[in-house]
């Protein structure tokens, strides 16, 4: 595991337009190493800041998106299209405007799918599309206010157990019931990008990277873990020694 770097760029803009760069690299990059690419989506205004910034980014090209593998970090568990789905809300932000292979492309399952209402069955359907999946190039997750990562939230159990995917029932965000990558999962990414912006981030920030017992503090990239904060979301980073 990596220990965290940390930037800090002016705004919610700066990160957007540096992590849009950096990833169109790492895609571009791990294509050339072995022939596609890997990438797991976050939500949140962070995550649609960074996907609306590589659809104008003028690089967009370098990547060969028909060999980019998509999948999600979380899901909110309601019907196909729903707009608070973060598949939804990507493909508004970048998906519909890049020539994508529709069959690399992995929604987590939605509430009004195969398996229904049952959560459960859809976290083993999305663990089934993941198998033979040993890594992602790279994960995305955005941090909330109370140091959670993908569904990850405080004060919860380790949902992990060996699984890559697991349901969520008592979500304390609505909607309550989600799906979620396991932190074995996340762990297994090359590199792990945490994006966080404005003030109402900065206690969490501060707190996972001084060390506290939060989600965020406990994912680590394989090669890199990257955190990307506004100068906001940076005023209580932990004094370094």
């Amino acid at each position: 595991m990596t220990e965290p770097v940390v930037e800090v760029y002016a705004d919610l803009s700066a990160v957007a337009t540096t992590a849009a760069a950096r990833l169109l690299a790492r895609l571009a990059e791990a294509q050339a190493g072995h022939g596609s690419a890997s990438v797991v989506l976050t939500g949140g205004r962070s995550g649609a800041a960074v996907l609306a910034a590589v659809r104008d980014s003028p690089d967009r090209d370098r990547v060969d998106w028909h060999r980019v593998n998509v999948w999600w970090g979380d899901e909110r568990f309601l019907p196909a299209g729903h707009p608070d789905r973060n598949d939804t809300q990507a493909r508004a932000a970048l998906l519909d405007a890049i020539p994508l292979n529709p069959t690399r492309v992995h929604p987590m399952p939605a509430s009004d799918g195969p398996d229904g209402d049952d959560p459960e069955a859809a976290a083993a359907r999305y663990a089934d599309a993941l198998a033979g999946v040993t890594s992602f190039d790279l994960l995305l997750l955005g941090v909330g206010e109370d140091g959670h990562v993908a569904s990850l939230f405080p004060g919860h159990p380790d949902r992990s157990g060996g699984r890559w995917v697991a349901a969520v029932r008592d979500s304390p965000k609505p909607p309550p019931v989600r799906l979620t990558l396991t932190r074995d999962a996340i762990n297994t990414a090359g590199e792990v990008w945490l994006l966080a912006t404005g003030q109402e981030k900065a206690h969490a920030v501060g707190q996972a990277l001084a060390g506290i017992d939060l989600p965020a503090a406990g994912v680590r990239g394989q090669d890199r873990t990257v955190w990307l904060l506004d100068s906001a979301a940076a005023t209580e980073l932990p004094t370094r020694p």
